[in-house]
């Protein structure tokens, strides 16, 4: 058993009290609750409780490319910032198109101190051309099913995959690229691809494929996540679907990353690849653009897309290094630094895009401040800052180190359990 004396709980008003947890649930939650007979009380008096984090995009490489991340380091990362929860892409080695490496995936996932999911592929080897067995997958344990990494250009195998999926109940979640308005991905078409003498990823990339992808998630009644939105105009596209088919609007989801609603293309010159992900930073107006549709709930997913590299890799030139950050370790103090602190989310607002609506697209186990849910919680500071650096990942490819960012995870606290801990 847990006692959690003194903690400000996060809630629609916010309350100070004590949360006692056994048996891997929370037994109660009040103000001055007695400590049973041996039961470990951890005093966190000045911190904040919130419900695990849920990320809803990350990239353990795992099978395949272990050297980058594993299931196990990538777990613990999670724990680190926070997250008691993580939904996997299927972009591996081999990818995850069959129930044997779902299982793999899984089975690993199990072995770990947090709660690991993971979608299947929607086509072989993600190669766009087959559907995957979408049925037995599902079955086996697959929570969605996405071709991350790659878009899915053929609209008949997609539409057919929407149906599918909504049939069985899972979510889709959308790569939006459009190769035929790409020459050198991960670098934006506009001030940044002039600068580096490219010519970049033009953002009617994503928003082409936004355009046909919402017309056709209302015409199959599919539920869909347009992941890492990166232009203002997909933005409005999203809020108009929504505004406009008010039947499918509650499937319609998207998710923003910390480093869009945090960097512009500026980072990218400054910083070179560690500032190259899919899809590219772009401008301040993107930007705020992204935050706009976070505040109104038009984006309803805050989503890391965790996507570990070696050293070595992101030392290649711009435009051959891979594309991608990582991120588990810094989204709640990014979280907090650009969109509470300047008053554009509440925290408990913040914790909604980051666990609350994760949990009910992909139908996990309930992630709530309640007696009798399941006892996964971060207790972190708001008020203290850290230096970031020295990642549990086993990959350090982040455009924020050196930053000094707020909000310290304390305590990271899943089934019950203290799986991190930084006094």
């Amino acid at each position: 058993m847990l006692l959690l004396k003194n903690g400000y709980i996060i809630s629609g008003a916010g309350a100070y009290a004590d949360i006692l947890i056994a048996d891997g649930r929370i037994e109660a939650i009040a103000p001055h609750l007695n400590a049973p007979r041996g039961v470990d009380v951890i005093d966190v008096s000045g911190l904040t409780i919130g419900p695990g984090l849920v990320d809803a995009h990350a990239h353990f490489r795992d099978p395949g490319f272990t050297a980058k991340e594993d299931i196990a380091s990538g777990a613990r990362s999670a724990a680190k910032g926070g997250y008691t929860s993580v939904v996997l892409m299927g972009n591996t080695s081999p990818p995850v198109d069959n129930a044997a490496t779902l299982r793999y995936v899984l089975d690993e996932g199990q072995k770990t101190a947090i709660n690991i999911y993971s979608c299947a592929n929607v086509t072989r080897g993600m190669g766009g051309q087959e559907i995957v067995a979408m049925a037995e997958l599902a079955a086996a344990g697959a929570v969605g099913f996405s071709d991350d990494g790659w878009p899915l250009l053929d609209e008949g195998l997609l539409r057919t995959a929407m149906e599918t999926a909504a049939a069985l109940g899972r979510p889709l979640a959308l790569h939006e690229e459009d190769p035929r308005f790409i020459s050198d991905n991960g670098i934006n078409a506009g001030r940044a691809s002039s600068i580096l003498g490219v010519s970049g990823s033009s953002r009617e990339a994503e928003i082409s494929m936004v355009r046909r992808d919402l017309a056709l998630a209302v015409s199959c009644g599919a539920e869909v996540i347009i992941q890492h939105v990166s232009a203002e105009e997909t933005v409005e596209l999203i809020r108009e679907a929504k505004r406009k088919y008010p039947a499918a609007a509650a499937r319609i989801h998207a998710e923003a990353t910390p480093h869009h609603f945090s960097l512009t293309e500026q980072a990218l010159i400054d910083k070179g690849t560690l500032a190259k992900m899919n899809p590219p930073l772009r401008t301040e107006k993107d930007r705020l653009a992204i935050i706009g549709g976070l505040r109104d709930g038009t984006i309803d997913i805050i989503a890391t897309d965790h996507a570990p590299h070696t050293d070595a890799e992101k030392a290649q030139p711009i435009t051959t290094a891979p594309s991608g950050v990582i991120g588990l370790e810094t989204a709640l103090s990014l979280g907090i630094r650009e969109l509470v602190a300047p008053g554009f989310l509440t925290m408990a607002q913040l914790f909604e895009r980051m666990s609350g609506t994760p949990v009910r697209v992909f139908g996990l186990p309930t992630a709530e401040l309640a007696v009798g849910a399941a006892a996964d919680l971060v207790v972190f500071d708001a008020a203290a800052s850290w230096t970031v650096g020295d990642f549990c990942s086993k990959s350090a490819n982040s455009p924020f180190i050196g930053e000094t960012l707020p909000g310290v995870v304390r305590y990271t606290i899943c089934h019950g359990r203290l799986v991190y801990c930084q006094k």
